[in-house]
């Protein structure tokens, strides 16, 4: 622990924060006020992330690290956690936002695509939050949020890998809630269903007008709305909430 760390700070661990909801998420922590670190899955991700962790230290007064490593692989994993505690004396927030997808028909889908997507969404998810969570019961306080999707409370044709990941979180989600309540920390999981992002940007204009169509709301969500979810779950107002899934639609899973 540095002389030049400040303490009093709530501090918030986001997986996955380089760019899409991740960053939004980290935007929105720090904008509360929380010390905030990044991530991204590679070393060779690192230089443009930390120009997004200048960008905000800068934008918002607070102080930002960013830490490449990859959630699937248990030690670069305990060790995202442990430098994300050591940068800032604490860790009260993690969300784990790092998530892939290799979507295909089920009876062609490759046992590599299948067990790649379940090391990241899911194991990854696990590796986070077993390391955090020693963490934050010895604190007697902390917040997991963890990114689920529609895909994982519905099913989605042609995502039988991602739709497994994001179901099993789900299951990870509430066991961790149950184990920790005690312990002040709760565990919620958010579940999106399509949000404006550089994945649904690929979408031709008919994809998204017949995707729409389905809406109640009839739009796709932002980054923002996203956030701005994962913000209240994070904060201290959210300590009565957990064990839940939210999912943020539009009305789509209605």
């Amino acid at each position: 622990m540095s002389e030049s760390q400040d303490t009093t700070r709530r501090v918030a661990l986001i997986t996955g924060s380089s760019r899409g909801i991740g960053l939004a998420v980290a935007e929105q922590l720090a904008a509360a006020g929380f010390n905030v670190a990044l991530n991204c899955s590679s070393e060779a991700g690192l230089p443009a992330l930390r120009e997004q962790a200048s960008r905000i230290a800068g934008e918002y007064g607070v102080q930002v690290e960013a830490i490449a490593a990859s959630v699937a692989d248990e030690a670069e994993a305990n060790a995202l956690v442990e430098q994300a505690h050591d940068a800032f004396g604490r860790l009260d927030a993690v969300v784990n936002n790092a998530g892939i997808t290799r979507d295909g028909l089920m009876v062609r889908m490759k046992d590599d695509d299948f067990d790649r997507v379940i090391d990241v969404n899911l194991k990854g998810t696990f590796h986070i939050c077993r390391a955090a969570g020693k963490i934050m019961m010895k604190q007697r306080y902390g917040r997991i949020v963890n990114m689920s999707s529609i895909s994982g409370v519905g099913g989605n044709a042609g995502q039988a890998n991602y739709a497994a990941s994001k179901a099993g979180v789900i299951g990870l989600t509430k066991t961790i809630a149950r184990e920790l309540a005690a312990r002040g920390v709760t565990a919620n999981a958010v579940a999106p269903g399509f949000i404006s992002t550089d994945m649904t940007d690929a979408l031709s204009e008919k994809q998204r007008e017949a995707i729409g169509d389905q809406i109640p709301m009839k739009r796709f969500g932002t980054v923002d709305d996203v956030a701005h979810l994962v913000g209240f779950l994070a904060s201290e107002e959210s300590g009565y909430i957990t064990g839940q899934v939210i999912c943020i639609d539009g009305g789509l899973a209605l």
